[in-house]
């Protein structure tokens, strides 16, 4: 474990969870970042300090269940997991941190956590990057080469850096992501109920998803959307990180 900055911990149900808690203007809505599936607070590699500099904002990111410094989640995850990370431990650690309405800034199995969290919770807007509301063959393809990378290539040796138990993090996602049964996933129709603005951002060479998916949310949110397309692939905020900062500062703020 190569992590060298101090930790905080708060604990829900038993478990305890990894976060940072940056400081910002109170009158402003608070920010949340939710990281990707292999992600945790330190793969963020300090983007959340960049949008918290830039936008003056209380920031937060936390490592959800078998990720990063956080305790391995109690039994082995299930196809619900993103719903039930947005229905449940979301709004507690939400509760525990005092914060409401919160600007949900969010990566891949993040940014699906937020959608879903946000189509049935009160918040004041989401960036969602690279998210994804279905299962294309894409997204298996490249999970598929992960999985490959992670048994034949330096993958594990590479998440060692950053998580107590990089096994119980790279099976915990790409298991629940090859099952046979996830294929069917599909949370377009619940996007209906979000109300608050949203900010798309997607590479153009993204190797888990097409802009097939920023299609069907803007399809089925009836409120304001704003799209982002970058040339970078998976990850906006660390292969195009200029642009992915100016457009999150431009939708924040008017929020």
């Amino acid at each position: 474990m190569t992590i060298a900055r101090d930790q905080l911990f708060v604990e829900f149900d038993g478990c305890r969870f990894e976060y940072e808690d940056l400081p910002g203007d109170p009158a402003l809505a608070p920010l949340l970042f939710l990281h990707e599936g292999l992600g945790s607070v330190g793969l963020w590699r300090g983007f959340h300090h960049q949008v918290a500099t830039a936008s003056g904002r209380r920031t937060l990111a936390y490592s959800r269940l078998g990720h990063g410094l956080s305790d391995p989640p109690p039994q082995p995850r299930e196809i619900s997991f993103m719903h039930d990370e947005a229905a449940t431990v979301l709004p507690a650690l939400l509760e525990r941190w005092g914060v409401h309405k919160p600007v949900l800034v969010s990566h891949s199995d993040g940014a699906s956590i937020a959608l879903l969290h946000a189509a049935t919770h009160p918040v004041s807007g989401v960036v969602a990057m690279a998210p994804h509301v279905f299962v294309e063959d894409i997204s298996i393809q490249g999970i598929e080469t992960a999985r490959d990378a992670y048994r034949d290539g330096n993958l594990r040796r590479r998440m060692s850096r950053h998580h107590r138990d990089p096994d119980v993090t790279f099976w915990g996602w790409n298991d629940v992501w090859l099952d046979p049964e996830f294929r069917s996933w599909n949370i377009v129709a619940t996007l209906g109920t979000i109300r608050c603005p949203m900010l798309l951002v997607q590479g153009e060479d993204d190797q888990y998803g097409s802009l097939a998916q920023l299609d069907a949310i803007e399809r089925a949110v009836p409120g304001e959307v704003r799209r982002e397309v970058l040339a970078c692939g998976h990850s906006p905020h660390l292969e195009s990180p200029e642009p992915t900062l100016r457009a999150i500062a431009d939708f924040l703020e008017t929020r």
